[in-house]
């Protein structure tokens, strides 16, 4: 077992692990822990606890001091140097005719180094900008290139549904979201309707994938013909929730041979159905070539998500 103490940044949701060296710590005390970028002003998520050392991932580093009167001062005084790096970088940006979108700016609170993050659709040059900056700040300067969801993260802001965005709340880290996961919920698969702030699909589509797998297990497709206790029927729809398949009774013409559907829409549970196995030669193929052309569709919509 290990002692450790949780901790948070301004800017992140994520929890991350230190070594309390000794010391104890409680819930919402600031700290001032070393990181890749230097001293950073953090609080305490998790007081002193002890957890399995398999659960660590790397070293942990020590937490250096609880946070002082000249840090929290020296973290205002920088909160309030935000505005003018910005303006000045955003005209050196322009100056130098850079095709980048500048996010935000973050000073390290020991005076080390100041940050400038931004986004671009491409990799840019920036090491004359870079010069110019240092010139300017008589600092250490880093650019940092983040993507579209990071930026989100970042910035912040309100959901389709009414909420602060998962990724700037509580969401620790981004899970891989694909068309297929909005398809299985049977949601629309138009981009504008299932992306979030940041123009990519959204993380909460990621939620609930696990559970509408569960549901779908055995479960036909919609237009599937399947046996009922009433004879042969075609699948309108699902509802996965209930656990109930809508159909429409399907009849044969015994003049013309075509099929004629039912105006009555009957629900069964998966437990009254049997699925036809094999080929459907009324619809020309079977589940694993349908399977292709859904994969061929979702293909195509990705790659338009991408372009939007």
């Amino acid at each position: 077992m290990v002692e450790i103490v949780g901790v948070g940044f301004m800017k992140s949701g994520k929890t991350y692990y230190f070594d309390p060296a000794g010391k104890t710590f409680e819930l919402g005390d600031m700290v001032i822990v070393e990181t890749a970028r230097g001293l950073e002003l953090a609080h305490i998520l998790i007081a002193n606890k002890e957890i399995d050392e398999e659960e660590l991932v790397a070293p942990l580093k020590p937490v250096e001091r609880k946070a002082t009167d000249e840090d929290l001062r020296k973290y205002k005084e920088n909160l309030g140097k935000r505005d003018g790096a910005m303006k000045v970088c955003a005209e050196k940006i322009a100056k130098h005719g850079l095709e980048m979108k500048l996010i935000d700016v973050e000073f390290m609170i020991d005076g080390s180094k100041i940050v400038f993050y931004f986004s671009a659709d491409g990799r840019v040059d920036f090491r004359e900008l870079a010069k110019d900056l240092a010139g300017h700040f008589h600092n250490r300067i880093e650019l940092r290139q983040i993507g579209v969801r990071d930026e989100a993260k970042m910035l912040g802001g309100i959901g389709i549904c009414g909420r602060p965005l998962c990724c700037s709340k509580w969401l620790h880290d981004f899970q891989p979201v694909s068309i297929k996961m909005a398809k299985q919920q049977n949601l629309s698969l138009n981009p504008t309707k299932i992306s979030g702030t940041c123009g990519r699909l959204m993380c909460c589509l990621n939620f609930e994938d696990k559970t509408y797998k569960e549901l779908r297990k055995g479960m036909p497709k919609d237009n599937e013909r399947v046996d009922t206790p009433d004879g042969l029927a075609k699948v309108v729809n699902v509802d996965y929730f209930n656990g109930r398949i809508n159909t429409r009774g399907i009849e044969i013409d015994p003049e013309t041979g075509e099929e004629i559907f039912a105006q009555e829409i009957k629900s069964y549970s998966k437990e009254e159905i049997k699925r036809r196995k094999g080929k459907d030669k009324k619809a020309g193929r079977d589940d694993d070539v349908e399977d292709i052309v859904d994969d061929a569709e979702l293909r195509e919509l990705e790659e338009l998500m991408r372009e939007f």
